[in-house]
């Protein structure tokens, strides 16, 4: 299995999974959409690099999530973040064939782009061994 693909499916269903955040977006969705109609959730791109011990595979992900908002203050966007930050904290265990080591948000950012709308992205590390 492909942890890259399986981390990020596992945190899209969380997301998805996650009744409080539903009720405050329009969607969740996986890779920017073509048309869609704020507020949403957007899980970015990913990146994957080498995470492995010795005896063990391991992968270093690093997912960023997005949040687009159309109001004028930062008020609902401000609410969503974290429910987004919750719902991915809930990923641990085994995922596919990968145990999840840690699970960290590294940074995150809230800016108002050109057109008026709210923006956030919120990038998380996730490290995991061959389970």
């Amino acid at each position: 299995m492909n942890p890259d693909v399986d981390i990020r499916a596992a945190l899209i269903t969380l997301l998805r999974a996650d009744a409080a955040l539903s009720a405050q977006v329009n969607r969740i969705y996986d890779g920017t959409p073509d048309k869609a109609t704020p507020p949403m959730v957007i899980v970015g791109e990913g990146i994957g690099t080498d995470w492995a011990t010795k005896d063990r595979p391991g992968r270093e992900l690093r997912i960023g999530i997005g949040i687009e908002d159309d109001r004028e203050t930062h008020s609902r966007i401000g609410a969503i973040m974290p429910l987004v930050d919750a719902a991915v904290q809930g990923l641990s265990g085994t995922v596919g064939a990968w145990r999840v080591g840690s699970l960290v948000m590294t940074r995150s950012r809230l800016l108002r782009n050109g057109a008026g709308r709210w923006n956030a992205v919120m990038d998380y590390r996730v490290r995991v061994l061959a389970a």
